[in-house]
């Protein structure tokens, strides 16, 4: 019988804390990706997307232009609700934040690694419909993220449309 050494060992011990750390990696991501967060307001796309059929870029306007897509400010909410839904618990928080001129402290749902910069406005000028990266919003009670958006996610999505795949188009 082979003699083990200690550095065969230490060896067969760090490959597998690196084999347990990724697994844990996988596992705490798919459970990110599975839940949605708890909002400061119950917003439901069902209602806003879904049945009243608004355009997601009505709300989130600085995606055709801008980097974020961002979240509508209150004042833009109020656009509709100083009228619409007006005696709706949820809408009263939303009112409430308008009378004090304080924003919704929304909890940020998708996520993409640090070092990356993503862009909306090119992925919309190209056509790409919002659910692509976001999946069905208008049939999300709570959003949640349904893709990685990682950067094998999203380098497999380029290659697929044959866009560019240049590091230092979205590192820098």
């Amino acid at each position: 019988m082979p003699k083990v050494g200690r550095k065969s060992i230490g060896c067969a011990a760090g490959v597998l804390i690196v084999i347990l750390v990724v697994v844990g990696v996988i596992v705490v991501r798919s459970i990110q990706l599975s839940q949605a967060p708890t909002q400061p307001i119950a917003f439901s796309h069902i209602v806003h997307a879904q049945a009243n059929r608004i355009d997601c870029l009505f709300c989130h306007r600085d995606a055709a232009t801008g980097q974020a897509a961002t979240v509508p400010a209150v004042e833009q909410c109020m656009f509709c609700h100083s009228v619409v839904a007006v005696g709706r618990p949820e809408i009263q928080k939303l009112r409430s934040a308008w009378q004090r001129q304080q924003p919704i402290n929304w909890v940020r749902v998708h996520r993409l690694p640090d070092l990356a910069h993503f862009y909306h406005y090119p992925h919309i000028q190209a056509g790409f419909d919002c659910s692509v990266c976001h999946g069905q919003v208008q049939q999300m009670a709570q959003v949640r993220q349904v893709r990685a958006l990682n950067m094998g996610d999203c380098v497999g999505c380029h290659r697929q449309y044959n866009a560019v795949a240049e590091c230092g188009k979205c590192h820098y």
